[in-house]
């Protein structure tokens, strides 16, 4: 073993006694030394396996380009699984690593503790390489460019759903009755499920009622699926589940990691070049920006204000948000207006060609903040007909709440849908204070004004 790995596994395992000693409960931990190339490739796909897809390509090149030219680095990747993988850069110094390493301690705690994260398929690098595995059998059977198309429209619309509802990994999936033990047991049962699903429409309204989640409602009664998509289709399902609790702790996450890592590094004996490069390290990490909110910066200060208001020195309300919020409450309960002020926080809006402060309230700032994190940030679209004017057509409607859709990128997204339902697709929505409804016919988009009454 290298002097240098030696060195860092002193460093790993004093920072694994400061965390521990400090109150850190986190998992079994597994670091491994990437070069660049190897840790942007899985910044990229957000895993270490995952099927192919033309968008992570261009994700990394994005990223890639970026450190090549240092504009940005990206000093580590952790993986919530159990154990939990960290990956490190190459060529970082060892003070760097060691800031990275307490970073990702912080962030393992959260995620052993965290209620939205207890649902987690802890298993999940293993899942996502079997669905690798599969979509490259279909690949091979069908065609690439057939996959891909649909791999395209299942990505445009896989935040479309209604995670808080889906049962977590410790559930057994049930199909007519029968317990599944693996992932493939589900295709033992397609037969059936076929012979169900072309009555449904038939046999009743669907939906009941309005169904927040499209595409579980597209691939239980979509009339033009094949059962291979569907199977697809319930793979991208399972893993946009696997990030959506993290995009709901984005904020608080980071804002818990962040606060870690500079009480770690502050137990260390660090010497005056270590501590200069680790001021410069930490004043980076917590840049504030004019234009969007900084979560580590944000999480931090909400964290240090509960520990100054804690009056007891065990920490309890700290450990007590992380093991209880999500981004949403945590704003909600500890966003003060001190913090605000502190923060310079204000609302802006787009002017003309300027962009000009709205509001500089700290009740305005808080509710506007709190309102772009819900849904993380997607907007809620609801199926309101899947046999609309008794033609198969399928009817969304946007939950309009005072924020418009991308009206381009709607109708780049319409033929998505029409092509996983296979008839006539309409959405309605508010623009410029009037409601419309889009509309694509497998040919062209078309725009009608007014509500589902002015088509019917």
């Amino acid at each position: 073993m290298s002097n240098e790995l030696k060195e860092l596994q002193a460093a790993i395992e004093e920072i694994y006694e400061t965390a521990s000693r400090l109150g850190l409960d986190y998992e079994d931990m597994r670091f491994e030394l990437c070069p660049a190339d190897i840790l942007y490739t899985f910044g990229s796909y957000g895993m270490p396996s995952r099927f192919s897809h033309w968008s992570f390509g261009k994700s990394f090149h994005r990223l890639k380009t970026l450190y090549d030219y240092n504009l940005n680095r990206m000093y580590e990747m952790v993986i919530n699984t159990k154990p939990c993988y960290a990956f490190l850069l190459e060529g970082n110094s060892l003070l760097q690593h060691k800031l990275v390493v307490a970073h990702v301690l912080a962030h393992s705690d959260f995620f052993k503790h965290n209620v939205y994260m207890k649902r987690t398929n802890k298993d999940m690098m293993e899942t996502m390489a079997v669905n690798a595995e599969r979509i490259r059998q279909y690949e091979f059977k069908f065609g690439r460019a057939q996959v891909e198309t649909l791999l395209d429209a299942l990505l445009a619309l896989q935040e479309h759903g209604d995670f808080s509802l889906w049962p977590g990994p410790e559930a057994k999936q049930e199909v007519n009755g029968k317990k599944l033990v693996s992932p493939y047991d589900d295709l033992w049962q397609l037969g059936l499920q076929e012979q169900n699903r072309e009555t449904s429409l038939a046999k009743r309204r669907l939906p009941a009622h309005p169904e927040k989640d499209l595409l579980r409602f597209i691939g239980e009664h979509s009339p033009v699926l094949e059962e291979w998509q569907r199977d697809v289709l319930d793979m991208v399902r399972e893993e946009i589940r696997y990030f959506w609790p993290q995009m709901q702790t984005k904020i608080i996450n980071e804002g818990w990691a962040t606060y870690w890592h500079l009480k770690i590094m502050r137990q260390l004996d660090l010497n005056e070049t270590e501590a200069i490069e680790f001021g410069k390290m930490h004043a980076a990490v917590i840049q504030p920006s004019k234009f969007r909110i900084n979560p580590y910066l944000l999480g931090l200060k909400i964290f240090q204000y509960l520990e100054q208001e804690q009056s007891t020195p065990a920490l309890e309300q700290v450990f007590w948000a992380r093991t209880t919020e999500n981004d949403i409450s945590f704003l909600r309960s500890y966003l003060t207006p001190k913090i605000i002020d502190e923060l310079n926080l204000y609302v802006f809006q787009k002017a003309g060609v300027d962009w000009v402060i709205k509001d500089r309230r700290a009740d305005a700032v808080k509710e506007h903040l709190i309102k772009s994190l819900f849904n993380c940030g997607i907007p809620v679209l609801f199926v309101e007909e899947a046999d609309y004017r008794n033609r198969g057509e399928l009817y969304l409607r946007h939950s309009y709440e005072g924020e418009e859709l991308d009206v381009p990128y709607l109708e780049k997204t319409l033929p998505h849908v029409y092509l996983l339902w296979g008839r006539p697709v309409y959405l309605e929505t508010v623009v410029e204070g009037k409601s419309m409804v889009f509309s694509y016919d497998g040919k062209k988009n078309f725009r009608h004004a007014g509500g589902s009454k002015a088509l019917v």
